[in-house]
């Protein structure tokens, strides 16, 4: 499976500004593009890249007075298979955890272990430990919770999503991380491009959603609280304890998003040629200048 994605952010700047931006495919990836032009801005400013804590590859930049947009766009090879399914997957025990795995046991910014302990184990202390333990916490978030953008808001926390029963994707992966980890099993936030793939089309705007992880049986599975059922094509950007580690664009100054689009669709082989083709004639023209 071709999946076509990328973005287009505009910002307005009054002065010069620093700003950091995770916005692109996770390299671990890397291998399977089949087509990318690389991030760029308009107008052309120097950038560089950096690794985060996490192993997430951050964009580095100062943004000029004015508008600059940031955009890209790539194709990717997909298996098409969706989220594993592990029934049997078993819980590790604390004490043979690895220790890179521990930090997300952890309560941070968003997920208030100490608030939500009792609750968790109220509610899933009696659950069947492993896979079906995680599922239960996805089935209750998911439930609990009511999905809509106009819930958004960048403060929320897990405890504060639990007691309004509102918000979007983040709060729900945030709940979701905030129980896992209550009930010692290590949970990590992630987010990335979810194209509407083997599902109903969703009339809203795309935009980058939110999941988590959590490690079972020595590795690393995916679960999504919000749309509650394995999906097609997810393409993770970056991975890290709750949305501080890992927000789209971090300004370090006054700014305005000007204009937000992104894309993530399936695609065949023939929309790859044409956009190779397209490339290369580019470059062809560009060589003759």
């Amino acid at each position: 499976m071709l999946i076509r994605y990328g973005y287009e952010l505009t910002f307005t700047c009054p002065q010069p500004t620093m700003m950091v931006c995770l916005l692109d495919a996770h390299r671990e990836r890397s291998q399977e593009l089949r087509y990318e032009i690389p991030p760029m801005t308009i107008p052309a400013i120097p950038t560089r890249n950096y690794l985060d804590t996490f192993g997430n590859t951050v964009q580095r930049f100062i943004a000029p007075p004015g508008d600059l947009t940031i955009t890209s766009d790539a194709v990717i090879e997909d298996s098409g298979l969706s989220d594993p399914i592990e029934l049997d997957a078993k819980e590790v025990p604390i004490e043979q955890l690895p220790d890179e795995t521990l930090v997300f046991l952890l309560g941070s910014r968003y997920c208030e272990t100490d608030r939500l302990a009792d609750i968790a184990w109220r509610h899933f202390g009696s659950s069947p430990r492993g896979w079906r333990r995680v599922q239960a916490i996805c089935d209750f978030v998911c439930d609990h919770l009511t999905f809509g953008y106009e819930h958004a808001r960048a403060t929320r926390t897990a405890f504060e999503a639990y007691e309004e029963r509102i918000g979007v994707c983040r709060d729900f992966a945030h709940l979701a991380v905030a129980f896992c980890r209550c009930m010692n099993i290590p949970a990590r936030y992630a987010n990335g491009f979810l194209g509407d793939i083997g599902v109903p089309p969703d009339p809203a705007p795309m935009d980058y959603n939110a999941w988590f992880e959590v490690f079972l049986d020595g590795r690393w599975f995916t679960f999504d609280a919000r749309h509650n059922t394995p999906r097609i094509g997810r393409i993770t950007v970056a991975r890290g304890r709750d949305a501080t580690d890992i927000p789209l664009v971090t300004s370090f100054g006054p700014h305005t998003l000007k204009a937000f689009r992104v894309w993530t669709d399936e695609v065949d082989a023939a929309v790859l040629e044409d956009l190779m083709r397209r490339r290369a004639a580019k470059a062809s023209e560009q060589a003759l200048l």
